[in-house]
């Protein structure tokens, strides 16, 4: 690995497991020092815990995102431990596979609030410290149900992600000229802990074969993609929704 990112305090939400857990491995590798979020304190503690042992430097940050009290406090540590909010990953999110004539309005409310509103709580609490440095990254994580429909998710996910979508490129417009690039990923099917408890393993194999590469993403390979769009090798990309599905949008 390089230390292309050393110097740099990066911020990953949701980082307890899944994909974040992998692109706060991948940013550390890296050089990056790391804040740890997740809504579950054990996860983050885990998760700082392991970089650590790699020699990393790392903090845990646990917290809601959907609270903004919570979210200030997250990039205060950040400044207080590394001097600066660099990279930010909005990672954190839920799915819930509930028929719209079925979703009440607080599971709406908590599936949109944690996949979206946490990405504005989250993006508006780091741009003065990106602004003041003259750098910033910002990767949003939205979803192929954010290009089409969730294969797995209800209606509140799906446009949530969309809204991801949206969000990214108006804040890219608004912060291009302050040296803050605002992307998003958008994972089709990965093999998460979230997605192995969303559906059964018979319909997780259906659909994986059903995809032009016939299996799951792997987390690493979503890190990979993100640890490049927070890099200098991507500065001249701004508001760009980058696709990783295995070819699950040419179906």
């Amino acid at each position: 690995m390089t230390a292309e990112m050393t110097g740099k305090a990066a911020i990953v939400t949701g980082a307890g497991q899944g994909m974040g857990r992998s692109v706060a491995q991948m940013l550390a590798a890296r050089g990056a020092s790391l804040v740890v979020n997740d809504i579950n304190a054990g996860p983050a503690e885990r998760t700082a815990a392991e970089l650590r042992s790699a020699g990393a430097s790392a903090i845990a940050a646990p917290g809601d995102v959907t609270s903004k009290a919570d979210v200030d406090r997250m990039v205060a540590a950040a400044l207080d431990e590394f001097g600066g909010a660099h990279i930010l990953v909005n990672n954190a999110g839920i799915l819930r596979p509930t028929h719209l004539i079925d979703i009440e309005e607080d599971e709406w409310d908590l599936v949109v609030d944690a996949n979206l509103k946490s990405a504005y709580l989250c993006s508006r609490a780091v741009l003065r410290p990106m602004r003041e440095a003259g750098w910033g990254r910002i990767v949003n994580f939205s979803s192929s149900a954010g290009r089409k429909y969730s294969t797995i998710g209800g209606a509140h996910y799906s446009a949530a992600k969309a809204g991801i979508l949206g969000l990214t490129r108006h804040l890219a417009k608004e912060e291009a000229a302050n040296g803050i690039t605002v992307n998003a990923v958008c994972p089709g099917l990965i093999d998460t802990e979230m997605v192995r408890g969303t559906i059964s393993e018979e319909r997780t194999r259906e659909y994986a074969e059903s995809f032009p590469i016939p299996r799951l993403g792997e987390p690493w390979e979503v890190a990979e993609l993100v640890a490049f769009i927070a890099s200098d090798r991507a500065a001249y990309m701004t508001g760009v929704a980058f696709d990783i599905n295995g070819g699950d949008l040419m179906m």
